[in-house]
């Protein structure tokens, strides 16, 4: 019987901006103005790098860059050089400040619930069911989830720059389950990646998979998972 619930936290519990509105926030912020032609193609070049971290995923990644690529989420500094490495390659501006760009990534305001977040969380919690976050970062995503009202729904937080193991190494999921005071046979991870995620199951914990899709296109995928608990 499940006893604990792990959820991911991008692409599964709350999902970042567009890469528009990403680089749009930061111009704002700045002054720093665009043509309509060349914000579009910027925006096209900062996507296919893979620039916004939780974005759209890169389709090039430079040959110097792959290294900090591999382990960016175990190191802060590591996350920062592979991220702002990729924004460069995208050829911005010189009057765009590519650590300033990635730094707004961060804010809670990048940063939205899907629809069924809240509710299913505090279903959780009304059923007694503790919640770990657990999720392949370099920063601290508490303030998210604090500014948009979560943080008392969830138990633990396991993030792979605090505890040195990243998904798919079971060793993440062990941290979590030995936090939340469970065995992993209790324990239900619930993420958008079938292999990072899914990583779970070699430590013997269930999985439910969900769709990693703009908020406004997965307004329920959360809530079938309560039909999985008691």
């Amino acid at each position: 019987m499940i006893k604990g619930v792990m959820f991911d936290f991008s692409g599964t519990l709350f999902r970042v901006t567009s890469t528009a509105q990403w680089l749009d926030a930061h111009t704002a912020s700045t002054g720093l103005a665009l043509a309509d032609g060349r914000r579009a193609e910027l925006v096209a070049r900062l996507e296919e790098f893979g620039a916004l971290p939780g974005g759209v995923a890169p389709r090039r990644i430079p040959a110097d860059v792959q290294e900090a690529w591999q382990a960016r989420d175990l190191s802060a500094e590591l996350h920062r050089a592979a991220y702002t490495a990729l924004a460069r390659a995208a050829e911005p501006p010189a009057g765009l400040d590519v650590d300033a760009l990635y730094d707004t990534h961060m804010a809670p305001a990048s940063w939205q619930p899907y629809p069924d977040t809240g509710p299913t969380l505090r279903e959780l919690r009304r059923r007694g069911i503790p919640v770990a976050v657990v999720s392949n970062i370099a920063w601290d995503l508490r303030p998210i989830f604090r500014e948009h009202g979560l943080d008392d729904l969830v138990d633990v937080y396991v993030l792979s720059v605090e505890v040195g193991a990243q998904k798919p190494d079971p060793a993440i999921f062990e941290a979590a389950c030995k936090q939340l005071g469970l065995a992993p046979a209790d324990v239900l991870m619930v993420g958008d990646d079938r292999t990072c995620d899914g990583g779970a199951t070699a430590l013997g914990c269930a999985f439910h998979l969900v769709e990693h899709l703009p908020v406004d296109l997965r307004p329920a995928g959360l809530t079938p998972l309560l039909d999985l608990l008691p």
